[in-house]
């Protein structure tokens, strides 16, 4: 299979949580972030480091 975005994360978003699941060619990672503020930022922070440039997200859209 082609790799198209070799540094990506996908994001499952949760009331109270993000989950972050990035894939780079060095491996995968899942991680989890609040979605307070200082979560959103750390989030933010740590796909920045790790070089992502293609985010993908998903809601269930719940209130």
């Amino acid at each position: 299979m082609e790799v198209v975005y070799s540094h990506c994360c996908g994001l499952d978003v949760h009331k109270k949580i993000f989950v972050a699941s990035s894939s780079l060619l060095r491996g995968k990672e899942i991680r989890i972030f609040s979605t307070m503020m200082d979560g959103l930022l750390s989030m933010v922070d740590r796909l920045k480091d790790k070089g992502c440039t293609h985010v993908a997200m998903e809601s269930t859209g719940s209130l």
